[in-house]
């Protein structure tokens, strides 16, 4: 017991000096702070950031936290803290100050594209960690662009009072380019045909004006996309991409994508009904507008558009709240889609308000006009995704983003529309050739939204070997700030028509007309044209009828347009169908007195991929009153464009010396299938073969030389249509068929244009 009594006493002897010494360094106030190292920072604002003050005990562990605090300001390159005595020093670095950034090596990104990824400015504050996160997004920008192999080497210059000038040493490298496209559990549709309809392409000589070749990880979940929408509608609704994998090549060069699929089976549509819970909404009244047929194939982008026309023709019927559900029953056994359209009343919503963003230059209220929604309005999702349609239809914006968000109360939505704009403005220079007008130059400058107004105006000139035509038009798209269209034309034209009719026209004179909508479909317009037209140098030996004609008249026209149009597109139609009616009256005052009305039509079927059958026709008759005759100029001539194989006014009365007479009625007809060369689709180049048809005939006054059978003339015909980068080209060969021996015929018909 004594023995252990005296080890305590001398454990306690040995620690003692040690436990003080602790209790000294951890306990001893802290005097003064002095801050050395210092050159544009305040050792005030140094001290801010310490966790410890004056005058507080001295703690190891709030000296620590100090210096974390201070490193992740990012205002020093280096922090120590030290005691001497009483007091505490800190001693920091500071990180230089950037005076200059600059980018060597670039070329393919412009400085100021590359100043805008980055974050670093001059006079901020230069760190190691700054640098390499502005490389990477310099790295990822120049992906983004299709060159993986770009390098970047930040280079630091030092200079005085603590500065320096950052350089960005860039290497761009050549671009990335996809070299392969594989697909992989496609069985109904090759590679071929499945490369055609992903954005993304395989990288070809050809393809030097595109970068569609050049690898994208953005575009890739595109193609996802389309794949899925292309598969969705030909009928395949249990279609899936498993995965999209691009590999790239170890030198960095190319890449290999693959995408994995899985195809499903092909569906048609079973039962299509129509059900409804509205008051005074039949389910016999909505079908009216359904134009989905049972055994159809199964095509999503058709049920969409039927759902969008059913809330578009329930609302007017005076249910503005309306919502359009399909509702899909999937029968994997005989392969079939059931659709029942059930038609509700929709949420009670109404626009709060429109804001529009982004247009620097078109005024607020051109967009504003496009909207089927005004503020006010009860929302509806199907005017929505039109005003989106009618906006991007202006082509007035590069980038357009319409979007709904909820508003300041549970029955109020906000419509916001961003767009970005982009140059509406065209000076184009035009040469050529066409089988009618020969070799021809036109010069034409446009602007399209004047002073952001949406008014275009344009002015254009052309010279050719048979004629020339110079002619300024202006329109006002919402004329008194309604939905009616109006403009002003101004012309003056000449033709050489000595090889046709004997003669050369000039006419010079100008008009107004004005359009508007009756309903989405269905469009009218209304015009004034007032011209003089002169016949002059008729060649030796020029039919009797045609210079016994007033040489020299001037023409008063009103004229009426009538239009109903679904197609799916105006450009390059592959379904639909559309009508129009023409028709002129001559007499309200002027020289001439006739009534000229036309009809006419078409209608375009989808075959298969690419191949589209179009049926167009077209009929029209001309009448004289008040004891007047019909002019050859403004009869009909028929051939050419509406009858290949036949010269323009190659159909028709003729007089002995062969002169073209043109016809008081006339008619033609063409059945034409268009379809790919198996060339890649962007080069845009497509063949057709063609069945034309048609007559035209009757004149008065006659006489005994004038040949006029009004027979049926027919012509068979195939051709290639270029949309080239620089203008279409049309080359089309027709062989008459049917046609009377004084019909003047051609084998090769050729348009081709140029604008750059």
């Amino acid at each position: 017991m004594r023995r252990l009594a005296r080890l305590l006493v001398l454990l306690i002897v040995l620690l003692a000096p040690c436990v003080g010494a602790r209790a000294q360094g951890a306990g001893d106030l802290v005097r003064e702070i002095h801050v050395e190292g210092t050159q544009r920072i305040e050792p005030e604002t140094v001290r801010s950031y310490l966790t410890f003050q004056q005058g507080e005990m001295y703690d190891p562990t709030r000296i620590d936290s100090s210096v974390k605090s201070l490193f992740a300001t990012g205002l020093f390159a280096d922090v120590t803290i030290r005691r001497e005595g009483g007091n505490v020093i800190v001693a920091v670095v500071e990180n230089p100050i950037i005076n200059r950034i600059a980018f060597e090596g670039n070329s393919k990104l412009s400085d100021e594209t590359l100043t805008s990824e980055t974050t670093l400015r001059p006079r901020n504050i230069y760190t190691r960690t700054k640098i390499q996160n502005d490389v990477q997004r310099i790295l990822t920008l120049y992906r983004r662009s299709g060159r993986f192999a770009a390098t970047v080497e930040p280079k630091v210059i030092r200079l005085e009072q603590n500065r320096v000038d950052l350089v960005f040493e860039i290497d761009e490298g050549a671009p990335t380019a996809v070299q392969r496209i594989r697909f992989v559990g496609n069985k109904e549709y090759g590679d071929g045909r499945l490369r055609d309809v992903v954005r993304t392409k395989e990288t070809r000589w050809y393809r030097f004006l595109s970068s569609d070749d050049t690898y994208d990880p953005d575009r890739l979940t595109l193609d996802r996309e389309l794949l899925r929408q292309f598969y969705l509608n030909k009928g395949f609704a249990d279609f899936r991409v498993l995965s999209s994998i691009a590999e790239l090549t170890p030198d960095r060069k190319d890449f290999f994508v693959t995408f994995t699929i899985e195809e499903g089976v092909r569906y048609r549509f079973g039962k299509i009904e129509v059900e409804s819970v509205l008051r005074g909404v039949t389910p016999k009244m909505a079908a009216e507008v359904v134009e989905i047929e049972e055994g159809d194939w199964y095509n999503g982008k058709l049920l969409e558009s039927t759902v969008d026309d059913l809330i578009l023709h329930v609302s007017g019927m005076g249910h503005p709240f309306v919502d359009v559900r399909p509702r899909i029953d999937r029968d994997r056994e005989k392969r079939v889609i059931n659709v029942a359209l059930e038609i509700g009343e929709g949420p009670r919503v109404f626009v709060e308000r429109i804001d529009i963003s982004g247009n620097v230059r078109t005024q607020d209220r051109v967009i504003r006009r496009e909207f089927r929604l005004a503020e006010g309005d009860a929302f509806n999702a199907a005017k929505l995704k039109r005003s989106r349609e009618r906006i991007k239809n202006l082509d007035y914006f590069e980038k357009l983003n319409v979007e709904q968000v909820p508003g300041n109360a549970p029955d109020k939505t906000i419509l916001k529309a961003e767009v970005e704009e982009k140059s509406t403005g065209s000076i184009s220079l035009g040469v050529g050739y066409s089988t009618t007008n020969g070799a021809l130059t036109d010069v034409t400058l446009r602007e399209r939204n004047l002073l952001g107004r949406g008014q275009d105006l344009r002015v254009g000139g052309r010279i050719a070997q048979r004629g020339t035509q110079i002619d300024l038009g202006f329109t006002e798209p919402a004329f008194l700030d309604r939905e009616l269209s109006a403009g002003v034309d101004l012309f003056h034209v000449t033709r050489d028509l000595i090889d046709v009719s004997g003669y050369k026209y000039k006419a010079t004179g100008g008009g107004v007309r004005s359009g508007y909508l009756i309903t989405e479909r269905l469009s009218q317009g209304w015009r004034y044209t007032l011209r003089s037209v002169e016949q002059q140098n008729f060649r030796d030996g020029v039919s009797s009828l045609i210079r016994n004609e007033d040489p020299s008249v001037v023409s008063s026209e009103v004229g009426h347009t009538l239009a109903y149009d679904r197609l799916d597109s105006t450009v390059n139609p592959t379904t639909g169908y559309f009508a129009r009616m023409n028709n002129d009256l001559a007499g309200l005052g002027g020289d001439v007195n006739y009534l000229r009305n036309r009809l006419t039509g078409g209608k375009y079927f989808s075959l298969a991929d690419d191949w589209v059958l179009a049926l167009r026709g077209t009929g029209g008759y001309i009448t004289p009153y008040s004891g007047k005759t019909v002019r050859v100029s403004d009869r009909f001539m028929v051939g050419g464009d509406d009858i290949r194989g036949f010269r323009t006014g190659g159909i028709g009365p003729r007089d002995g010396s062969g002169d073209t007479l043109g016809g008081e009625w006339m008619y033609a007809g063409t059945a034409e299938v268009v379809f790919p060369l198996g060339l890649p689709p962007e080069l845009g180049v497509k063949g057709k073969v063609f069945t034309d048809m048609g007559s035209a005939g009757k004149i008065d006054p006659t006489n005994s030389t004038v040949k006029d059978t009004g027979s049926l003339r027919a012509s068979l015909g195939a051709g290639v249509n270029w949309a080239s980068p620089f203008g279409p080209v049309g080359l089309d060969l027709g062989i008459p068929i049917l046609k009377e021996s004084f019909d003047k015929t051609e084998l090769i018909r050729v348009n081709f244009g140029t604008r750059f």
